[in-house]
C-alpha cells in the first residue's frame, strides 16, 4: 500500500501533461507535443523514483499514439513516419525516465547514507561522552526512536528506558521482553514491535524495542540503521561497566598506597615524640634526684613539646578522617579572626623562632568555626616553622578586603616550584626540596579541607619581594558586625 501512491501520482502528473497538450493543440493546432509528454516522464522521475518514470512513459507513449498521432483516437499508424516518431518518442522517454530516475534514486540513497552517517556519527559521540549506564541505555533509546521514526524503549532487568519520553509501552510487551532476555539472542518481532536482545562479550545488557510510525504496517527501511545503533548501544554499556570496575580497582589501589604511606608515616612520627617522651620520664624516674634543677626543667619542658607535638599529630589524623567521611562537626559563628591569629602565634612563638604579626586596623570579623581555624592556621604556620631556616621569622598577615577576610603565612623556606603550588594540598605529597625534612604530608591538605568546610578557599604563591619562600593564603568570608 505504501509503493501505490506513487504510481498513482505518476498517473496524475500524466493525466496532466495530457491535458496540457490538448491544450496546445487546440490553441496552436499542432500534434508536435512529445515534448510535453516528456517533460511529465522528468517530473515524475525527480519526484517519484525510475519505476514511476517506467510506468508513465509507457502511458505517455499510448496517450501521445492515441490523441496526437494522426488519425486522431485511434491506435492506427498511417505511414512509415508515424511508426519512427512513435519508436523514438518511447525510446527518448525510456531513456529520460530510466536517467533521471537512476541520479534521483541515487540522490536519495547518498541523503540515506548522509543520515545514517550522521546518525551513526551523532550517537558514537554522545555514547562515547556518557559513562553512566542508565545515562547510556536513555540515549540509546532515543536514537534508536530517532531512526525508526517512531517510539523505542530500552529495557533490563525490570526497568524501562522510554523514547519519547513518557511513552508508556504495553505491559504484555514488557513481559514479552522479559522472556526474550532469558531466551537466545538475535532479533524478534512481536506485534508492531521489533526486539533486539543487547549483548556486549557474551554478556547480557537487556533489550531493545522499535517500531516505525504508527499508520505503517511494515517495518521501517532505517532498521539496518537501527539495528547498529542496538550494538553500538550495548558495547557502550559493557564499556561503561569496564571503566567503572577499572575505577573501582584504581581506587582500591589508590586507597592501598595512602594507607601504606600513613602507616608509614605514622610509624615514623609517633616513633619520635614517644621515644623522646620516654627518655625524658624514665630519666626523671630514674636519676631526677641527681639532676640538677636546669635539668629537670628541660626534661619536663621537653615531655611537654613532645606531648603537645603528639597531640597535634592525633588531631590531625582525626580530622583528616572526619573529613573524607564527611562527619566533620562545624559550629558556625561570626569570630574575631585576630583573636584566632594570636593564639596561634603564642603557640608556636618560642625563644629564637619570632612570629611576627600584621593584622592591619582591626575590623576582621570572618564567619566560620574558630577551632577549625586555629587548627587550619596553626597547620601552615607549623608547616612554615618546619621548612624555614631554623630561628628564621614567620610573618601572618590578616587584612579585610571587600566580602571576605584574608590571613597571609609567609615563611623564608625554600619555596615550592610553580608547577608545584596546587599539588602542595594534596594527601601525603612532599615538594622535591623538602624530601629530607621530617614530615607526613597531611597539615596543608588538612588546614585546605577545614578551610573549604568553612566555605574558604586556601591558595598559595611565591613570594613577591624578590626572597625566597612560599605564602600560603586562608580566604575567609567575612562578617559585618551587628548594630547594637
Amino acid at each position: 500500500m505504501r509503493e501505490l501512491w506513487r504510481y498513482g501520482a505518476a498517473l496524475a502528473i500524466v493525466a496532466a501533461s495530457t491535458l496540457v497538450a490538448e491544450g496546445f493543440y487546440r490553441v496552436f493546432d499542432t500534434t508536435r507535443l512529445s515534448m510535453v509528454f516528456l517533460a511529465g516522464i522528468l517530473v515524475t522521475a525527480v519526484t517519484l523514483g525510475a519505476w514511476p518514470a517506467y510506468f508513465a512513459a509507457a502511458i505517455s507513449f499510448f496517450l501521445y499514439n492515441f490523441y496526437l498521432v494522426e488519425p486522431r483516437f485511434t491506435f492506427q499508424l498511417v505511414s512509415a513516419e508515424d511508426v519512427l516518431v512513435l519508436v523514438v518518442f518511447a525510446a527518448v522517454a525510456f531513456l529520460t525516465g530510466s536517467l533521471t530516475g537512476r541520479i534521483r534514486d541515487q540522490a536519495r540513497q547518498s541523503a540515506d547514507r548522509a543520515h545514517t552517517t550522521a546518525a551513526l556519527f551523532e550517537a558514537s559521540r554522545e555514547l562515547s561522552a556518557a559513562d553512566e549506564e542508565d545515562v547510556i541505555r536513555g540515549r540509546i533509546a532515543q536514537h534508536i526512536a530517532q531512526a525508526a521514526r517512531g517510539e523505542a524503549l530500552v529495557w533490563d532487568d525490570g526497568r524501562t528506558w522510554c523514547a519519547p519520553v513518557g511513552i508508556k509501552p504495553p505491559p504484555d510487551l514488557l513481559d514479552e521482553l522479559a522472556r526474550i532476555a532469558s531466551a537466545s539472542g538475535g532479533e524478534h518481532l512481536v506485534g508492531p514491535w521489533r526486539v533486539r536482545v543487547l549483548r556486549a562479550d557474551g554478556a547480557l545488557l537487556g533489550v531493545a524495542a522499535w517500531r516505525g510510525p504508527v499508520e505503517q504496517d511494515v517495518p521501517p527501511e532505517d532498521d539496518p540503521l537501527v539495528a547498529v545503533l542496538a550494538d553500538l548501544g550495548a558495547a557502550a554499556v559493557m564499556r561503561a561497566r569496564l571503566a567503572a570496575a577499572r575505577s573501582e580497582i584504581e581506587a582500591m589501589a589508590r586507597t592501598e598506597q595512602l594507607r601504606n604511606a600513613l602507616l608509614s608515616s605514622i610509624s615514623h612520627d609517633l616513633r619520635t615524640p614517644l621515644a623522646a617522651i620516654l627518655a625524658s620520664a624514665s630519666s626523671l624516674k630514674d636519676f631526677g634526684e641527681r639532676f640538677t634543677p636546669d635539668v629537670r626543667a628541660d626534661l619536663v619542658t621537653t615531655i611537654q613539646e613532645e606531648a603537645v607535638r603528639l597531640n597535634r599529630f592525633v588531631a590531625n589524623l582525626l580530622s583528616m578522617t572526619r573529613l573524607e567521611s564527611g562527619a566533620l562537626d562545624l559550629d558556625r559563628q561570626t569570630f574575631g579572626a585576630a583573636e584566632v591569629i594570636d593564639r596561634v602565634a603564642v603557640r608556636f612563638e618560642r625563644p629564637g623562632q619570632p612570629i611576627r604579626r600584621d593584622l592591619g586596623d582591626g575590623g576582621l570579623l570572618a564567619s566560620g568555626d574558630p577551632i577549625l581555624l586555629e587548627q587550619a592556621l596553626g597547620n601552615v604556620v607549623e608547616n612554615a616553622i618546619r621548612y624555614g631556616p631554623a630561628g628564621a621569622a614567620v610573618t601572618i598577615r590578616a587584612w579585610r578586603e571587600g566580602e571576605t577576610v584574608r590571613v597571609e603565612v609567609e615563611d623564608q623556606g625554600p619555596g615550592v616550584p610553580a608547577a608545584d603550588l596546587d599539588r602542595i594540598f594534596e594527601k601525603f605529597y612532599r615538594s622535591p626540596g623538602a624530601a629530607t625534612i621530617q614530615g607526613t604530608g597531611l597539615g596543608l591538605s588538612i588546614a585546605r579541607g577545614l578551610v573549604e568546610a568553612m566555605d574558604g578557599s586556601i591558595v598559595a604563591r611565591a613570594r613577591t619581594d624578590g626572597e625566597p619562600g612560599l605564602v600560603v593564603g586562608l580566604i575567609l568570608t567575612g562578617s559585618t558586625p551587628h548594630a547594637a
